[in-house]
């Protein structure tokens, strides 16, 4: 799959069906449409595009900064498992923001040879929001491309959506936001150094250092998966202040079950499966040791069933 940073430096010469926005998370809305647009694009003889931009044009249109369920890197890696051709994520800038829906979508026939453009119904883009639906099809009429509009796909009777996911995270349910989102809710981070306290206390922990735009879930205790390069282990991951502490920055650290190695540096990735209990103090040290010691049991148990819920579907898939 190719991807584009800079359209003035492509030149596509085959027609492509195209479709924008924001793609955070790459839920099954997401994967549902990319889908549609892949088989309709090839079945045509075309090529399946996606723009997408970055950061987020609220950043500078309302100078607000979001936080992101997935990175760009991420973003692309995803879309890249649903068969597209090629990806563009652009930069968003007072430059972008000045530039008119027709100078846009010109610049989207000549470098891409964009033929067919699929938006949701609310869609607009260009200065001001100028180029909705009805000016997108006017202007389609001019430069010779279609515009289709496409629904979003619901889920008990609202639209999956990236801002329903964050709701979910927030709240701490991992499990409803792993329904929307076909995957697991994931943190990426750098393993750095900490307290070393988990340690001390006989259950050493790696700490994450998590990117300052990225949704983290609700604080508390849960059940997952940590990744190291090409390995999954199960793991109880704690998510806020560590209030028996009394520390007063918020930290993801996650105790690898069954695992001893220095990964200190290294990229992990956390897979949120369960919670399974609100963050909380305790006053006494074994205590806490001995609930430790619950939620990881807990967690071995739960994440057992799932191992087997998840050799299910692949057999159903076979």
């Amino acid at each position: 799959m190719l991807v584009i940073d800079d359209l003035t430096q492509v030149q596509l010469e085959q027609e492509t069906v195209l479709t924008i926005g924001a793609f955070d998370g790459v839920h099954r809305g997401h994967q549902y449409l990319v889908q549609q647009l892949v088989k309709a694009a090839h079945e045509s003889g075309r090529l399946a595009g996606l723009l997408t931009f970055h950061p987020h044009p609220d950043v500078v249109l309302a100078h607000r900064v979001p936080l992101y369920l997935t990175t760009p890197g991420e973003k692309v890696a995803l879309l890249e498992r649903l068969g597209l051709d090629w990806v563009a994520i652009l930069r968003f800038d007072q430059e972008m923001a000045r530039t008119s829906a027709a100078d846009f979508v010109a610049m989207l026939c000549r470098h891409l040879h964009m033929v067919e453009l699929w938006v949701g119904r609310d869609f607009a883009l260009g200065r001001n929001r100028e180029g909705n639906v009805a000016t997108l099809r006017k202007l389609g009429e001019e430069l010779g491309f279609t515009v289709r509009v496409v629904e979003p796909l619901p889920e008990d009777g609202d639209p999956i959506s990236s801002t329903r996911i964050r709701q979910l995270l927030y709240q701490g349910n991992v499990r409803e936001a792993a329904r929307l989102l076909g995957r697991y809710p994931s943190l990426a981070g750098k393993v750095i150094s900490g307290s070393k306290r988990g340690r001390l206390l006989g259950i050493p922990t790696a700490n994450l250092e998590i990117r300052a735009e990225r949704v983290i879930p609700a604080d508390g205790v849960y059940a997952a998966y940590a990744v190291v390069g090409d390995q999954r282990y199960p793991a109880i991951v704690n998510i806020g202040r560590r209030p028996s502490f009394e520390n007063s920055e918020r930290t993801v650290e996650a105790h690898i079950l069954d695992f001893n190695n220095d990964i200190y540096g290294f990229d992990l990735v956390i897979e949120f499966v369960e919670r399974l209990r609100h963050e909380q103090r305790f006053d006494d040290v074994d205590e806490l040791i001995e609930q430790i010691h619950r939620d990881m049991r807990r967690a071995r148990e739960l994440l057992a069933v799932e191992g087997e819920k998840s050799e299910a579907r692949l057999a159903e898939v076979k």
